[in-house]
């Protein structure tokens, strides 16, 4: 296991992703994994509900690992996706609407300004309220860029593919939120296990027909 970043998610975010991660793997299978990960301190006692920086993005990327080793790389990445879809249209978006994005102005916008803006919001919220300081490019061509340049989700760990599966999650379901109900192709190109200095990923501006 990681030693502790120092680096924090709020309490409220990391429980939100906890409750998700139950859904998709029922009550024996988060603590099984909450087991594996070395974190039995947290079986029946998720962090509370509050703004608290207290989650240690060490803790968090134990939570990734866990859920690679218990299911392989490839059920890893199914489930770390669904579960980051999970978090987010079951309490992350709550946090999008404090940032404007459910605003009346925000939802007549054009598609692909909804999308910029959209994208903005997320990446405003993280780095408001967490430790993951996040940025949005448009380089002008087919996709922007969402850096994360802290990434919980891979914290301590080493790869040879990138694997922030879960953060790839969160940002399709947001996007489709946003959208009203587009999906969207999210890519992974640069992650921090894989010995990149950031975490990096393609946002199409199309939706996925």
């Amino acid at each position: 296991m990681a030693e502790p970043s120092g680096l924090f998610y709020p309490n409220l975010m990391s429980r939100i992703y906890m409750q998700a991660l139950e859904e998709v793997m029922g009550k024996n299978g988060i603590n099984a994994l909450l087991n594996l990960s070395k974190l039995q301190h947290l079986i029946d006692n998720y962090p509370a509900a509050n703004l608290n920086r207290e989650f240690d993005f060490a803790d968090f990327g134990a939570l990734g690992q866990g859920i690679f080793d218990m299911y392989g790389p490839r059920g890893g990445r199914g489930l770390a996706l669904r579960a980051g879809r999970a978090a987010f249209s079951e309490g992350l978006s709550k946090f999008g609407a404090t940032a404007g994005a459910a605003d009346l102005a925000f939802k007549v916008l054009p598609g692909a300004t909804k999308l910029k803006v959209g994208l903005k919001a997320m990446a405003e919220t993280f780095t408001k309220f967490s430790d993951q300081e996040s940025t949005v490019e448009d380089p002008g061509g087919d996709f922007f860029i969402y850096t994360i340049h802290k990434c919980p989700v891979c914290w301590g760990r080493k790869s040879d593919k990138p694997l922030c599966y879960g953060a790839a999650g969160i940002l399709q379901e947001g996007l489709r939120w946003v959208s009203g109900g587009k999906d969207y192709r999210v890519e992974e190109t640069d992650c921090t296990a894989c010995g990149q200095e950031f975490c990096k990923f393609n946002v199409f501006k199309e939706p996925v027909s």
